[in-house]
């Protein structure tokens, strides 16, 4: 991997853990410093399971619980775009039964 690509994926890699930090321990302000003006989020609360990262783009995997048993659930991925150390995009997509 190129020094440049280096950097955005270091980047990437940290805004992601600090942007789902804000939803793990209910901390919307925290958004603030992470989210461009103009970014478009669709999103559900849901239990992180991987984020992957590649330069400025990353997927976060995660289940979403809606119930107590082991099938009372689904799971979901969120596809990231960063620019300018923001995010400016998040699309969430669940799985369908």
């Amino acid at each position: 991997m190129e020094s440049a690509d280096v950097t955005a994926f270091n980047r990437t890699s940290e805004l992601m853990r600090r942007f789902n930090d804000a939803f793990r321990f209910y901390d919307p302000a925290a958004l603030v410093e992470l989210v461009a003006a103009d970014c478009t989020i669709e999103n559900t609360q849901f239990e992180l399971e991987e984020v992957f990262v590649a330069g400025e783009r990353a997927l976060i995997r995660w289940r979403y619980r809606f119930g107590p048993g082991a099938s009372d659930s689904i799971r979901g991925v969120n596809i990231m775009r960063v620019r300018d150390g923001l995010i400016v995009e998040a699309l969430g997509y669940v799985k369908g039964v």
